[in-house]
């Protein structure tokens, strides 16, 4: 008897389920952002929202909270209700942060739902214009004869930009010396003065600069050389295996029906094979994604593994 009562119930909830997944989306999503309006977490949340408002026939808002490396919008999202109306737009950070945090207010795997990674953006490894070496051979050559000498803005500690630096010093053994910024902008300032000697920057904010003469490039951080930059190797061309590439992707708090994950993931992966969101991502060197929650799970997981030796290899501690 009692068996029979605990199984209706089972049933009778899967029921509930079932019709709340039918009537999603009934009310405005929200999805929450870790980073500042303007920044390229904040661009590529806000470039899937209007056509996601299209195909769900509701609202699809953005809310930017930034602080403590994106933890805050995370932990935020981590504590809704699993109904899919708060959806978290986080990035490279997501995984970093659970090594570079002694403690954080969630489990970066076990307290979320993932939906699909939406795109990948690489960077630029960039030095001041007249720096002695012209490739990236000769430069870390250079850093070898100099150690402790060249100088390499960091603009945030346990960034994706700060962590590619920490990898390139470990897989090259050269001894470069950190200088941190609050933010990327005032890095790159003192870059173009001439102040520091190099930095990993985005191809977004890097490219222009580059080709109008006042950075060197070196190399970009994906396993392919990129169609902005043809002529540029690589950096894992010159030091194999190297390979650091900014990712951002859409979460949901866990224990999310399977119906409205599956719903919010086919609805993103066709906002994300449309020509002209393809083109705008183009825009900002970035390559959409699109993967399944299953494959999306499975590299958050070996993400954090990727990352944790270099994080505990650099030092780095929060802001």
């Amino acid at each position: 008897m009692i068996a029979r009562v605990f199984y209706a119930a089972i049933a009778a909830l899967a029921l509930l389920q079932t019709a709340h997944s039918e009537d999603f989306p009934a009310r405005p999503i929200k999805i929450l952002v870790g980073a500042p309006s303007g920044g390229t977490t904040d661009t590529m949340a806000r470039a899937i929202t209007e056509p996601m408002a299209a195909a769900l026939k509701q609202p699809v808002l953005v809310e930017n909270r930034p602080g403590a490396g994106g933890n805050l919008a995370a932990a935020a999202v981590a504590k809704s209700p699993p109904d899919g109306y708060t959806l978290l737009v986080s990035f490279s950070s997501h995984t970093i942060n659970a090594t570079l945090y002694p403690s954080l207010p969630y489990d970066p795997v076990a307290d979320f739902t993932p939906i699909t990674m939406i795109a990948r953006v690489p960077s630029l490894l960039v030095g001041r214009a007249n720096l002695p070496a012209k490739d990236l051979k000769e430069l870390v050559e250079l850093a070898k004869a100099q150690p402790h000498k060249l100088t390499i803005g960091i603009g945030g500690i346990g960034s994706s930009l700060h962590l590619a630096g920490e990898k390139f010093k470990l897989m090259t053994g050269v001894d470069l010396l950190n200088v941190p910024y609050k933010g990327t902008a005032p890095a790159l300032t003192d870059l173009l003065r001439g102040q520091i000697d190099l930095m990993f920057i985005s191809l977004v904010t890097g490219t222009e600069q580059v080709r109008a003469g006042k950075l060197r490039a070196y190399g970009v951080t994906s396993d392919k050389r990129q169609a902005a930059f043809p002529d540029l190797p690589a950096i894992g061309e010159v030091v194999p295996g190297f390979e650091s590439t900014a990712w951002f992707g859409v979460f949901a708090p866990a224990g999310l029906p399977d119906a409205i994950t599956q719903k919010l993931h086919t609805t993103i992966v066709a906002v994300l094979a449309e020509p002209r969101l393809r083109e705008q991502l183009q825009t900002e060197s970035a390559t959409a994604v699109g993967n399944t929650p299953k494959e999306f799970s499975a590299f958050v997981r070996e993400d954090i593994e990727r990352w944790a030796p270099v994080v505990k290899a650099s030092g780095a501690k929060p802001n």
